[in-house]
């Protein structure tokens, strides 16, 4: 008696207009390469796209807060200068 094997993967079904469909076959085609290989591979490129584009705005967003490009090297020694600064509150004692 022969066992069911769970399927490891998840089937969609897409829908394409006729000249995206052929465009997709012909390089499934001339890459020897299944339909399925095609759009996983076509998937992981664009997740990498949106993911770079997400790197770059964050290191846009990070380069407007740091503005005179200080490196965490640094940051020891401009606490310091801050500290230095700044007048020291005494605490009083009443006793």
């Amino acid at each position: 008696m022969a066992t069911a094997t769970a399927r490891k993967s998840k089937v969609y079904t897409i829908s394409l207009p006729p000249e995206l469909a052929r465009k997709a076959e012909a390089l499934a085609r001339r890459d020897s390469r299944t339909m399925s290989e095609l759009f996983r591979e076509a998937f992981r490129a664009y997740s990498a796209q949106q993911a770079r584009r997400t790197l770059d705005e964050l290191g846009e967003y990070a380069a407007g807060r740091n503005p005179k490009g200080y490196t965490e090297a640094e940051v020891p020694r401009l606490i310091k200068e801050v500290r230095a600064e700044k007048p020291r509150r005494r605490v009083r004692s009443d006793g």
